[in-house]
């Protein structure tokens, strides 16, 4: 006899293939949008998910964000756009922050024609990812790098720097501050400095996973300095975590591409492309690939501190 939990997550499951089905969506039958796909732009359905708030329109009130006291998933349903303070031309979804127990924040910046960006606040740390479109960052030297679809930046903490778009682009931004929150012990290091850099996903190699099938590539430097990196982590269809993880880090987490099943604590959620989740310490934490391709997401976690 099945469980209650376990039949709870069949029936969510199912439900999802149900509203998913005519539209690309969780185990859908081939269409006309599979084979568009190998045609769309990388990452496309971040910014276009499947269940997005025009296919809901007539089931009103319904949203899959969930917020708890030790991880949320926020869902493209509910973001809320609003001007970004200080950058022009740009409208910022704040998906993740210290509102909610975390010490980072994580939005999104849609940054229109002619956008331009601000600096962060004094003693904060940045890393931006692009996700659609493209930006041109200019350091205080005047140094220009394009940021593309799939490339980065690490500014440090009072950097001087400037993005601008001559057109669309979407950004996924963290922030941190280096003094220490009373809360958590996490701190920039005395004669440990950082240093700007910027990057692309290909360009990192593949690290090994011990006991683990998924693909990983860390996109900053494993060296004392850093007081957080960004993984991207890949999934085949079937692919699982091996580890039920329970750990003293804190995430957060952006699916830029697929679908599939994350538990988080004692719940269980289908997934997809353009989801957030933030995820506190020591909560209970676990994923599994679906559908008919490969499952990407960008996932903060902070290192190389000791939480005493």
């Amino acid at each position: 006899m099945q469980s209650p939990q376990v039949l709870l997550v069949l029936s969510v499951t199912l439900s999802l293939v149900t509203i998913g089905a005519t539209d690309g969506g969780f185990c859908s039958a081939p269409s006309i949008l599979d084979r568009e796909t190998s045609s769309k732009p990388m990452y496309w359905k971040v910014t276009n998910p499947t269940l997005s708030p025009s296919h809901l329109q007539d089931l009103p009130g319904f949203t899959r964000s969930v917020y708890k006291r030790d991880h949320a998933l926020i869902t493209p349903e509910s973001h809320v756009f609003s001007p970004l303070p200080e950058w022009t031309n740009t409208l910022g979804a704040y998906l993740i922050t210290p509102a909610m127990g975390s010490h980072f924040a994580m939005y999104l910046a849609n940054m229109q024609e002619n956008a331009r960006s601000a600096l962060p606040p004094h003693d904060v740390e940045r890393f931006i990812f692009v996700v659609q479109g493209s930006a041109m960052l200019t350091n205080a030297s005047g140094v220009s790098s394009k940021l593309m679809v799939d490339s980065y930046a690490y500014l440090p903490p009072n950097f001087e720097h400037s993005l601008r778009a001559e057109g669309s682009a979407t950004l996924v931004v963290f922030e941190r501050s280096i003094v220490k929150p009373l809360y958590y012990r996490y701190a920039s290091l005395e004669n440990h400095i950082t240093e700007q850099i910027v990057g692309s996903t290909d360009k990192q190699p593949l690290l090994e996973t011990p006991g683990e099938v998924f693909q990983l590539r860390k996109l900053l430097p494993q060296a004392v300095p850093f007081d957080f990196n960004i993984h991207i982590m890949d999934f085949q269809p079937g692919d699982f975590l091996n580890v039920k993880e329970v750990h003293y880090n804190q995430h957060g987490l952006l699916l830029l591409e697929g679908q599939g099943i994350y538990r988080l604590g004692d719940s269980w959620y289908p997934v997809q492309a353009g989801d957030v989740i933030w995820m506190a310490p020591f909560v209970p934490q676990w994923y599994a690939a679906l559908g008919k391709t490969r499952t990407r997401y960008l996932l903060y976690k902070d290192v190389n501190r000791n939480p005493l």
